[in-house]
């Protein structure tokens, strides 16, 4: 089998199924778009939600029905459907002029190539096949989660309220010096270009915070200083935090002497019970950097994880590599998922509380610019030697 195509482990009813789940997680947020959110604001980490929609379904079609063997692509359903959807062609700032199909007539096309992709799936189940509806299956998760974002970015009231509180203990775990294999395998099941393939990497003795920093102890940073002083940032970090003036962690207010932190419509304090939340890179340096620590390597993350006393999955978490392709990478037939965004953007491991459990699995590699608050991303520390 070509290496490029990890065996699925899920059939094809599980495949129908799981599809139809993910655009109803989609279909109870557009549910809760306010007047005019269709296009909603024009910003460099937005998308226009009706454009969204478009490029999910645009996306399952092209993958699960339109692909022809050597590369080409058979007409779409849909009318200039790839000069709108069309996310390596269609420039970001283009998205809120196109003449965009309205939501009735996007709704009509998500139904037809769900129901077309549902019966190409149940005619027969080969490798192939199942490896697009996966890719495409973890492609709508990952918008849905920046459905959930944007929400949190606009002050939307979602369509339901999870609980992101838990036991945050103050612990840390102490590792020997050793080796850690980072990446996966060709018999791990669907697995992303990014992560192929598996190699060893040496991994000094350190220590590591056993779960990511609360809200309360990321407050001890802000109240000491932590932006009002040079110390600890990095280069780039200063000039974005003086490009933007921040002085405190976006979605934070005072009130009544007291900060208080934005959960999408509602104010909330501050729980030492909760993780940090939405810090980008250079903020999760900096108040490393204050601990007299920094942020975790790959590896040393990747180890920490044989643990059971290692908690994650509250917070997408920063590390301290850059996002880079593993030795002999090669693109998938999706070949921009990845290879676009290699030593521009950093690297995160974990999941969030709006990530799909399927892409908590400690080998994902999620990736975003090093200035980007709007994630559900926070961090944890180790030791600085």
């Amino acid at each position: 089998m070509n290496r490029t195509r990890p065996v699925s482990g899920h059939t094809a009813n599980q495949l129908i199924a799981r599809l139809a789940q993910a655009r109803g997680q989609l279909r109870a947020l557009i549910d809760c778009l306010p007047a005019g959110g269709w296009l909603g604001p024009r910003a460099g980490h937005l998308n226009p939600p009706l454009w969204e929609y478009g490029h999910i379904v645009w996306f399952q079609e092209r993958w699960c029905l339109r692909a022809r063997p050597g590369g080409g692509f058979a007409a779409s359903l849909l009318a200039a459907a790839d000069a709108l959807y069309d996310s390596s062609s269609v420039a970001h700032d283009r998205r809120w002029d196109l003449a965009l199909p309205e939501p009735a007539a996007v709704d009509e096309y998500a139904e037809r190539v769900a129901a077309a992709v549902a019966a190409r799936l149940r005619s027969g189940l080969d490798p192939e096949l199942a490896y697009f509806a996966e890719l495409c299956l973890y492609h709508e998760l990952m918008h849905v989660e920046a459905w959930w974002m944007a929400f949190q970015n606009l002050g939307y009231a979602p369509p339901v309220r999870p609980d992101v509180s838990g036991a945050l203990p103050v612990a840390r775990l102490a590792f020997a010096a050793g080796e850690v294999e980072l990446g996966s395998g060709s018999g791990e099941g669907f697995i992303f270009d990014n992560e192929k393939w598996r190699h060893p990497v040496p991994v000094p003795a350190f220590d590591i915070d056993a779960s990511p920093l609360s809200e309360a102890a990321f407050a001890e940073f802000v109240d000491a200083g932590g932006y009002r002083r040079s110390a600890g940032w990095s280069d780039a970090g200063l000039a974005w935090r003086v490009a933007c003036g921040a002085c405190h962690p976006v979605y934070w207010r005072r009130q009544n002497a007291a900060w208080q932190v934005r959960r999408f419509d509602r104010w909330l304090p501050l729980g030492a019970d909760r993780p940090m939340l939405h810090v980008n890179r250079y903020e999760a340096e900096a108040c490393a950097a204050w601990m007299g620590r920094r942020l975790p390597a790959a590896a040393q993350w990747l180890r920490a994880t044989q643990r059971p006393e290692f908690r994650s999955g509250m917070a997408w978490e920063w590390l301290r590599d850059a996002f880079a392709p593993y030795p002999g990478f090669a693109p998938d037939p999706y070949r921009d998922y990845a290879q676009p965004w290699f030593h521009t953007h950093g690297e995160l491991r974990g999941g969030g509380p709006f990530t799909d459990p399927s892409l908590k699995r400690p080998g994902f590699r999620n990736f975003y610019l090093p200035e980007r608050r709007d994630p559900f991303a926070g961090l944890r520390t180790v030791s600085a030697d």
